[in-house]
């Protein structure tokens, strides 16, 4: 059995491909995206989105990649390609651009920890823990680069590469061609971790070039939810009391009270113009310096602490109003929407954080929600936050159901 096709994850267009066509062929495709993107005023963006989406798509295919190589009895599998695809709508699912030329997220090297004929494997349950867990795992081989003799796999655990928190090995034995062996076990205790942390496991193949690593994060099972200043709420109405009355307001409605996108953690399959029905989006941007973002490690793009917080939210739409959106959500190119699922703005006398990602329910069972939610907080209890950006409260009617307005649908850049 091989696997066809896999991953096609699309990633957003690099504008600055265009110019590499110099022959008979246009590139009205990217010429038309480029376009509508600048008349939305948002053409100073494009380089992050392709960053963003870029290094996410990395991350999928990655997984999707070592998934396959765990499979029993699978023989192999098969990418669309490792570059794009101009035709069918525009396929833009390569680590490559069109030209076989690298799009600057990711380098061969770093393609080949888990693309290789030999791949160092770990198994383990989740990415997101809190510090009173123990990370458990199992680790493996896939080998079809000959027969591998007593070799030793070492692993090691940090936050900074210069300074390993943990570290062992574990003897490969013997092992043949063409097998993906489990070599034993990783275990870790995580109570002395200074949190919250984005720690790194690593595997290598002691006195060879093969290594690959993985990312985790670990919250603070104990964090403290203290709002002190801040208004949380899930009412509109209340929401609304409060910002008359001048106060620091994050609300955080229920999904079912407004309308949005359906909140999605992989992005566009394939082609969004081929496949216009899908919800569309392509992961998130944001900036890791942000204050907001104090207590919630994170890169500018997604990775696998999103997972939650974007399965349990919506994506608004936010064309028209005079917000600054704390995360973006990257929409596909083929309708370039403004999208966000959290933003702050100045509301009359008082100070607004809307949320449309459920920071209310279950988080004990979430705690990538939870300390998102607390970081929120820290930073709305900060001398950081004051948003200029003002809205007026009629600004908020349009996402609540109770209180519908007319929307204009929008149109893609092909109609």
């Amino acid at each position: 059995i091989i696997s066809h096709e896999i991953g096609q994850y699309s990633v957003y267009p690099n504008f600055r491909e265009i110019e590499k066509y110099t022959g008979v062929l246009s590139p009205i495709n990217f010429l038309a995206v480029k376009k509508d993107l600048e008349a939305k005023g948002r053409l100073n963006l494009a380089e992050k989105y392709t960053e963003a989406t870029g290094k996410f798509a990395t991350i999928l295919y990655k997984e999707e990649i070592e998934r396959a190589y765990k499979t029993d009895g699978l023989s192999g599998f098969q990418l669309l390609d490792l570059h794009d695809f101009p035709g069918q709508g525009t396929a833009l699912v390569g680590i490559l651009d069109a030209f076989w030329d690298s799009k600057g997220f990711t380098t061969g090297e770093e393609f080949k920890e888990f693309c290789s004929p030999l791949v160092p494997l770990l198994w383990f349950e989740k990415a997101v823990f809190y510090n009173n867990e123990t990370i458990k795992g199992e680790i493996g081989l896939s080998n079809y680069s000959g027969v591998l003799n007593n070799t030793e796999m070492i692993w090691s655990v940090y936050e900074e590469k210069d300074s390993v928190l943990q570290s062992g090995s574990i003897s490969t034995g013997i092992i043949e061609n063409g097998n993906v062996s489990k070599l034993g076990t990783l275990e870790f205790n995580l109570a002395d971790i200074a949190v919250p942390a984005q720690l790194t496991l690593e595997l290598e193949l002691e006195g060879t070039p093969y290594r690959n690593s993985w990312q985790i994060w670990v919250y603070d099972h104990e964090i403290s939810l203290n709002s002190n200043d801040v208004i949380l709420t899930s009412s509109f109405e209340e929401a609304y009391r409060s910002l008359a009355d001048g106060k620091k307001v994050l609300l955080s409605p229920s999904l079912d009270l407004f309308d949005g996108i359906e909140g999605k953690f992989v992005p566009v399959f394939w082609s969004p113009v081929h496949f216009p029905n899908q919800p569309g989006t392509m992961g998130i941007l944001c900036d890791p310096g942000h204050p907001v973002f104090n207590s919630f490690p994170t890169e500018i793009h997604s990775n696998w602490q999103w997972w939650d917080i974007s399965k349990n939210s919506k994506t608004i739409e936010v064309a028209e109003m005079n917000v600054k959106p704390l995360i973006t959500v990257i929409d596909n190119f083929f309708k370039n929407r403004n999208l966000t699922n959290l933003f702050e703005a100045k509301v009359g006398e008082g100070f607004l954080v809307f949320s449309s990602i459920d920071l209310i329910n279950n988080l004990e069972t979430r705690p990538a929600s939870k300390q998102l939610l607390s970081s929120i907080i820290n930073y709305m209890n900060s001398e950081s936050f004051s948003p200029e950006n003002i809205i007026l409260e009629e600004d908020l009617l349009k996402f609540n159901k109770n209180a519908p307005v007319d929307v204009s649908d929008v149109l893609s850049i092909y109609n």
